[in-house]
């Protein structure tokens, strides 16, 4: 088992389950990419490309799916938080049922046709 992994299956609940979840949805949505363990968190890359990280926020109390390809994701804003950060969005789950999976696999298959491009400009 990698760090990433060791990561998800650590996590107390609800962020676990979450992760779980969020991890099954990548996975199949997009089988060739690869999950690493950078900054003590999960990221997801294809390549030399990153997708996104996960992070499970106690103190906030929410698990956070992060896109750095976020101005290619302009049409899911009503989604995504910025809060403050210029290259990075997220989606935000503080529950399983917060989840939406087919706007998460639409923002995914966005992300994946990213690859290789600059994520600071558009």
């Amino acid at each position: 088992m990698n760090p990433a992994e060791e990561y998800i299956l650590n996590q107390p609940e609800p962020y676990r389950s979450i992760l779980m979840h969020i991890q099954v949805i990548i996975e199949h949505t997009i089988p060739d990419v690869e999950l690493k363990y950078k900054w003590r968190i999960p990221c997801y890359y294809l390549g030399e490309t990153p997708v996104c990280y996960l992070n499970a926020s106690h103190k906030k109390q929410y698990v956070d799916v992060a896109f750095w390809h976020s101005a290619y994701l302009s049409e899911f804003d009503d989604y995504l938080v910025s809060e403050n950060r210029k290259v990075v969005k997220s989606l935000r789950y503080t529950s399983l049922e917060d989840i939406n999976d087919a706007v998460f696999i639409a923002i995914l298959k966005e992300a994946k046709k990213q690859k290789g491009k600059s994520f600071y400009n558009k």
